[in-house]
C-alpha cells in the first residue's frame, strides 16, 4: 500500500529525488528546532515562520521537507518521546506499571504534547517502539495479539488522560473560574450546585467528602489507584485465559 505522506516522512520512506540541488536541511534538524521552540514557548510558539527562522531558511523552503504545519506537528510529537523504559527482568505487571508511569511522566515533562492534534493514528517509530515494548512484556501472559494491543493502548490512554488532568489541575485557573484553588474548592462548588434529586449518587459522594484532600489525586496516589485498577483487570483476563 502507499503510505500516507506524513508516515512516510516519519519513517524516512520518501522517494529520494535524483535531480535538483542537494537539500540544505534534513527533517531531523527541522523537527529538533520545533521541539526546542515548543519546550521554550509552548505549542503556540511553533509556526512555519518561527521554525524557518530558527533553522535559517525562508518559510516556503520548509515545504520541501514537510507538507504542512499539521504534518510537522505530528512528526515532532513522535520525535519528542523518549525511549521506553527497559524491562530489566521485571514481571509483566511490574513492567507495565513502570511503562505507564513513564508514559505519563514524559507527557507532563512536555505538556505541549497534550495539545498536538495528530492527523493520523499513532504510527511513528517512537510510538511503535513504546507499543512494541508493552507487547513484549505481555508476550508470555497467555493473551492473544489483539488482547495484548488493547491492553497496551488502554494503559497509554490512561496515562495520557491522567497527564491531561494533572496538568489542568496544576495550571492557573482559567477565566471564569476565579476562586477555585484546588480539588477541595471544586467539591465545595459542586456541593452548592447539585440537586440531590437529580444527582443523588454524586451529591452523596460529595457530602461524604469525596473531594476532601483530593489535591493528592493529581500526584502519585490518584495515578497509582487507577493504574492498579487497570492492571488488576489485565491480570484477571490473564487468569481467565489460563483457565
Amino acid at each position: 500500500m502507499e503510505l500516507p505522506p506524513v508516515v512516510a516522512r516519519m519513517w524516512g520512506r520518501e522517494p529520494v529525488p535524483r535531480r535538483g540541488p542537494k537539500p540544505r536541511l534534513d527533517l531531523a534538524r527541522i523537527v529538533a528546532a520545533c521541539i526546542e521552540i515548543a519546550d521554550a514557548e509552548g505549542l503556540g510558539g511553533v509556526s512555519m515562520a518561527t521554525v524557518a527562522s530558527r533553522v535559517g531558511v525562508a518559510t516556503m523552503a520548509l515545504y520541501r521537507y514537510v507538507g504542512s504545519k499539521a504534518e510537522l506537528l505530528t512528526i515532532m510529537a513522535d520525535s519528542a518521546a523518549p525511549d521506553p523504559p527497559e524491562r530489566d527482568g521485571l514481571p509483566w505487571r511490574d513492567y507495565l506499571a513502570r511503562w505507564a508511569r513513564a508514559n505519563r511522566d514524559f507527557l507532563l515533562a512536555r505538556p505541549w504534547l497534550l495539545s498536538v492534534d495528530r492527523s493520523v493514528p499513532p504510527a511513528g517509530p517512537r510510538a511503535m517502539l513504546w507499543l512494541d515494548r508493552a507487547l513484549a512484556a505481555l508476550g508470555d501472559a497467555g493473551l492473544d495479539a489483539g488482547e495484548r494491543v488493547r491492553a497496551a493502548t488502554t494503559l497509554s490512554g490512561y496515562a495520557a488522560s491522567d497527564a491531561m488532568l494533572t496538568y489542568a489541575m496544576r495550571a492557573p485557573a482559567p477565566d471564569g473560574y476565579d476562586g477555585l484553588s484546588g480539588a477541595a474548592d471544586y467539591g465545595q462548588m459542586l456541593d452548592a450546585l447539585l440537586d440531590p434529586a437529580t444527582y443523588p449518587a454524586l451529591s452523596a459522594a460529595v457530602r461524604e467528602g469525596a473531594f476532601r484532600g483530593a489535591e493528592g489525586w493529581t500526584d502519585d496516589a490518584d495515578f497509582t489507584f487507577g493504574l492498579d485498577l487497570l492492571l488488576d483487570g489485565v491480570e484477571a483476563l490473564v487468569a481467565r485465559r489460563a483457565r
